[in-house]
């Protein structure tokens, strides 16, 4: 199976690593811009590309590892690939984007978020599939089993809420240990002092679902402790508010 891999960044680059590691053949790496098309194709023996006229005729499967708002506009660029099996990683993007550019289009969504400098064990990883044939269901159910013990069908509506659920699970807390960084910085303390907090509260959902596991102020209703809070956050107005609105949730989630 010859695969070409369009895209070179965060996702792309495991992604890659991960099936060169499984023996997958990638022959070439394309990226608008060369310099990281060729950064990536160096590691895995792949030819690289900022031109996509000069994809291999005889490529077999084509990811792209893209910004979902890429992809129309490269598909535009590449034309119809009628012998090539075409698979998008995105969360939000619906199978049938590729439907006037091939007869075999699928979907392999990795459920993670991906940094280049940080090494990931993509086995642990749960890949959604979703695909418009039995013969590319097959081949991309090959693919996402040479990455990953734990693959599942979704189709795209069920991918879009989990892509939802995602953002709120992983990019939405991320923004909120920033804005404690801020916190602990303006008490001269360092943003490490919560990490064992952290991880405990992330280990607890091994065991617990998120509702039984809430603590803190808002599921005691200790409104003294929150009122307190406010007038510390008094000089930062969006964290007022912000501060409201989520205690505002917990409180309705726990008066169900």
């Amino acid at each position: 199976m010859k695969i070409a891999l369009i895209g070179a960044g965060n996702l792309a680059s495991h992604l890659a690593t991960a099936l060169h590691r499984k023996g997958s053949v990638i022959v070439q790496v394309y990226s608008r811009h060369f310099s990281n098309a060729e950064a990536l194709a160096r590691k895995i023996d792949a030819e690289a590309l900022d031109d996509l006229s000069q994809l291999d005729s005889s490529i077999d499967v084509l990811i792209f590892a893209v910004s979902d708002h890429a992809i129309p506009t490269l598909l535009e660029c590449l034309g119809r690939r009628n012998d090539s099996l075409l698979i998008h990683t995105a969360g939000s993007v619906a199978l049938d984007v590729f439907r006037a550019y091939s007869e075999n289009y699928a979907v392999l969504y990795p459920l993670q978020t991906f940094s280049k400098a940080k090494p990931i064990d993509f086995s642990e990883i749960p890949v959604f599939i979703e695909a418009n044939s039995e013969a590319a269901l097959s081949k991309t159910k090959l693919l996402a089993g040479m990455l990953s013990d734990n693959v599942r069908e979704a189709n795209s509506q069920q991918r879009k809420q989990l892509h939802l659920a995602a953002v709120f699970a992983c990019n939405f807390t991320n923004h909120l240990y920033e804005l404690s960084s801020q916190l602990t910085e303006a008490a001269k303390l360092p943003f490490e002092v919560l990490l064992p907090l952290i991880r405990e509260t992330a280990d607890k959902l091994r065991t617990l679902s998120p509702h039984d596991a809430q603590t803190g102020p808002a599921v005691r209703n200790n409104w003294q402790v929150m009122e307190e809070h406010m007038r510390l956050l008094e000089e930062r107005p969006d964290l007022q508010k912000l501060y409201e609105l989520l205690s505002e949730s917990i409180i309705k989630r726990h008066l169900l």
